[in-house]
């Protein structure tokens, strides 16, 4: 045990010695591993803020909200289908709720409609345009996890007589007011005036596509009486466990059969959306990346162990008469093997450490000017970059190590 801990010693010091008299020769080598490196953590960084961004963002839609409207979330093959189905009605939302109401130990909570256009906020000569605008009742707090900064939202009261009051998302608060608080301000959405009773607290992005901040939250009975009085909607219901979703959707699924009066048999004529619809779509994204972060790590880390055998050889040779003195000195196989297997991967552990601090770097650049893009460097990353540069170091190196190990004394120091 002492005499193989004396040779992975002496290995590695001679490893490191031929590393420093041929560096330039080393970095070169050790470019190849460098770029598979990159590879496998920035793929590894991108699939894991990817699954980050896309957690936070389902959390901001609520893991437990089920979506009743008139199209499915995702491709659509049978448009006209889908175009010739009755409105989704806000009032549909009261007939569901009591359906909830009479049914024992139902899984769904609350049915809270929800009508949404496109609308523009101004007060004084500041203007925000393409703000989402949606009309829904009280009981949309109990849907929401996002906290207040200011203030609250509507009451059951102000709701149901349609008071022209209004909630703003954090980035219209922001925009409109510059810095000062908006309570009991009076704003135009489009329009029509609404006095400012609440924030919402900033809450950011879902995906980087849509703001949950460029938002402002009316009664429902307001958003009829302004904007349309026959414009549809959709229904969002809250279930009471979110470990039983299957069980509530077909629930629902019922219930709303029966609100929109289909007899047995009938297509159903709405959908039910949730996130799996969402996590769908993105699973063939991330397969993709990985697929192609696969395929150029393989070509990267291949090259590189080619560029690390023939190194190894190149060095095999220049240093034939040493490997023949230390074997008729009575150096085993073992050592010489070590030898070169150590430095081949030595050079593999170089490549990984300044390919990690690279992507770090360049995960750390990304996350300083690129907020909204969801990146993070795992420790995980660190560990299976550095088992992947030690494998390719022991791939790469063992047939020149072998051929070392195997040289004839006699014919190794006649060697010229």
């Amino acid at each position: 045990m002492t005499r193989l801990i004396y040779e992975l010693t002496e290995s590695f010091r001679i490893a490191f010695a031929q590393i420093r008299a041929n560096k330039l020769r080393s970095i070169l080598t050790a470019l190849g591993v460098i770029i598979g490196i990159v590879a496998v953590t920035l793929m590894g960084t991108a699939i894991r803020g990817i699954d980050t961004g896309f957690n936070k963002s389902l959390a901001m839609l609520g893991d437990d909200v089920l979506y009743v409207q008139k199209w499915p979330w995702g491709p659509v093959e049978d448009f006209w289908n889908y175009s010739n189905r009755p409105a989704i009605m806000p009032d549909q939302a009261d007939k569901l709720n009591r359906i909830i109401e009479q049914t024992p130990n139902s899984l769904l909570e609350v049915a809270v409609p929800v009508s949404s256009r496109s609308t523009s906020v101004k007060y004084g000569e500041n203007k925000v345009s393409g703000v989402f605008t949606i009309g829904t009742t009280a009981d949309y707090g109990r849907l929401i996890s996002a906290d207040f900064s200011e203030g609250r939202l509507f009451n059951e009261t102000e709701a149901n007589g349609g008071r022209p009051v209004c909630v703003l998302g954090f980035d219209v608060a922001e925009a409109v007011f510059q810095n000062r608080s908006p309570l009991g301000e009076t704003v135009l959405v489009g329009s029509h005036p609404f006095t400012v009773i609440g924030v919402v607290a900033k809450q950011g992005s879902f995906l980087g596509l849509f703001s949950f901040d460029n938002q402002v939250i009316l009664p429902l009975e307001a958003f009829r009486k302004y904007f349309s009085a026959r414009r549809g909607a959709e229904l969002r219901v809250k279930i009471t466990d979110k470990m039983r979703v299957a069980e509530a959707r077909e629930e629902l699924i019922g219930a709303v059969r029966r609100v929109r009066g289909q007899l047995p048999g009938e297509r159903d004529n709405f959908n039910i959306n949730e996130q799996g619809a969402f996590k769908a779509q993105l699973d063939p994204i991330k397969q993709g990346i990985a697929l192609a972060g696969l395929f150029i790590t393989g070509l990267s880390l291949f090259v590189g162990a080619i560029g690390i055998m023939n190194i190894t050889f190149v060095s095999v040779k220049e240093r034939t008469k040493e490997i023949g003195t230390r074997k008729a000195l009575g150096a085993r196989r073992r050592t010489i093997l070590l030898q070169f297997l150590i430095e081949a991967v030595s050079i593999c552990l170089i490549g990984g450490i300044a390919g990690l601090l690279l992507t770090y770097t360049l995960v750390q650049v990304v996350s300083v000017t690129l907020p909204a893009i969801p990146v993070e460097f795992s420790v995980s990353l660190v560990f299976i970059s550095m088992a992947v540069s030690i494998a390719t170091g022991i791939v790469s190196g063992f047939a020149p190590a072998w051929g070392a190990s195997r040289l004839d004394p006699v014919v190794a120091l006649r060697y010229e």
